[in-house]
């Protein structure tokens, strides 16, 4: 297991941006898969963006063109650039790492979309 430290979250007007940063306790960063998922009050716990450690990227049809996903091995961090923020992506934001079918989560940080 590797334990994963994300940031970034606050409180933002619609339209706004936020950069969240999730930190890998690992010396094996470059063999992870990262993610990012969202969950807010009541629904499910869903994908954001994905990230392989060949740099194949996906994203979750609500976020395509609004977020950027990206990695600094060197740094063993794992980005999420949100932009044109909306109400709606408001929720707690968690980072995944997965390796040989095990995954490991973050304990969240908050996005609140609000005027």
């Amino acid at each position: 297991q590797v334990q994963l430290v994300e940031s970034g979250g606050g409180l933002v007007q619609p339209g706004g941006s936020l950069r969240l940063s999730c930190v890998a306790s690992t010396s094996m960063f470059r063999l992870y898969d990262m993610g990012w998922y969202r969950q807010a009050p009541g629904k499910q716990r869903e994908l954001v963006a994905d990230i392989t450690r060949g740099g194949r990227i996906n994203y979750g049809d609500s976020v395509k063109a609004r977020f950027t996903i990206s990695r600094d091995n060197a740094k063993d961090t794992v980005y999420l650039q949100t932009n044109s923020l909306e109400p709606d992506d408001t929720a707690v934001y968690y980072c995944v790492a997965d390796l040989i079918k095990q995954s490991s989560w973050g304990p969240g940080t908050q996005v609140t979309v609000s005027s």
